[in-house]
């Protein structure tokens, strides 16, 4: 059995989250969902798997159905597949934050950086005066990333505003690209990078996921694996299922998937 997989994020006011956890729990056990939700008042994050009659009623509940409102009418949503259920459990949790960076003043809902295509991705990170930025966990990076991209070298997304604070110059950096897995991290560090006085950020729309199912591999400017936070491990071009080629970076990837202020389906 194929099963389909859906990645999905989007920041958006849930006041009432709390009270959301237990239907949304419900609705996903009643159609045999596994996977990871994150709720929190800024918004849902996660990756679910499922039969494709399954993710399909999932991804309609969260647009269109009365549990959410017409809250998230922006979903950023990818689907993908597995030959194997890549989730022993279902967890939907409670946060402070989808993704978490500790800065209040970052906030995509109010500000955010100028999104781009992965269409248009390859001409943006080619151009000289754009510094071109990971904002992934140093194991993610080891894996694979994009040619020329700064590696902030840091343990979990929290780090990124100190990377910043220390690494960083609006004076110096006018442009900057950056990317993520899915394209969640970007959402908040453009709003931190916004806030703190930087004049053009842009980020990469759906993320790396995004990037390697719309490019083909003879454009590409993608080099080595995509991790991702399930038992799938990593994935190539046209999200293809690849697994990991060295045991030390596997061992390392595994125990920090589950963290959660690691996960950025």
């Amino acid at each position: 059995m194929i099963h389909k997989v859906a990645a999905f994020y989007q920041f958006a006011a849930l006041p009432d989250y709390r009270e959301l956890r237990e239907p949304l729990r419900a609705f996903c056990v009643g159609l045999a969902l596994k996977g990871s939700v994150l709720l929190a008042q800024e918004g849902i994050n996660g990756t679910i798997a499922g039969s494709v009659e399954a993710i399909d009623a999932f991804a309609h509940e969260l647009a269109h159905g009365e549990m959410f409102g017409g809250r998230l009418n922006n979903l950023e949503l990818k689907f993908s597949t597995a030959e194997t259920m890549p989730f022993g459990r279902l967890k939907v949790r409670l946060k402070k934050e989808i993704v978490t960076l500790g800065d209040s003043a970052a906030d995509p809902t109010r500000q955010v950086g100028t999104y781009v295509d992965a269409s248009e991705w390859n001409a943006l990170i080619s151009a000289p005066d754009t510094l071109l930025l990971d904002t992934r966990n140093a194991f993610e990076v080891a894996m694979g990333t994009f040619e020329g991209a700064v590696d902030p070298d840091i343990k979990s997304f929290g780090q990124f505003k100190h990377f910043a604070a220390e690494q960083l110059d609006p004076a110096r950096h006018r442009r900057i690209a950056m990317f993520c897995t899915g394209g969640i991290r970007c959402e908040k560090a453009s709003a931190h990078l916004l806030a703190r006085g930087f004049a053009e950020v842009y980020h990469l729309k759906g993320g790396i996921l995004k990037y390697l199912e719309e490019v083909p591999e003879a454009e590409s400017r993608w080099r080595g694996e995509c991790f991702v936070f399930d038992e799938r491990v990593a994935l190539g071009h046209g999200l293809r299922e690849l697994g990991l080629r060295k045991l030390g970076l596997q061992e390392v990837g595994l125990r920090e998937r589950d963290k959660d202020a690691a996960r950025d389906e």
